[in-house]
């Protein structure tokens, strides 16, 4: 069998963090809808931290880390 995606929800976004990132110790990310609309930011250090996906700073973060995504796969 293979393992669902339900069971790899260990942890879920409920207080957003206000503070802008520094986008360079950010390694990835994960979108989220339930219970509140989010991005998970996954830090170098495994630390996951919450922000509110319409700050523009929020968006110029997942871009980047989306480029660095695509350059690794080659």
């Amino acid at each position: 069998g293979s393992a669902s995606s339900q069971s790899m929800r260990k942890m879920s976004c409920v207080d957003l963090s206000a503070q802008q990132l520094n986008i360079r110790n950010l390694v990835s990310y994960e979108k989220q809808r339930t219970p509140v609309e989010a991005i998970m930011f996954i830090t170098k250090k495994g630390i996951r931290i919450c922000v509110s996906p319409n700050q523009k700073w929020v968006q110029t973060a997942m871009k980047k880390i989306d480029q660095k995504r695509t350059t690794k796969r080659r």
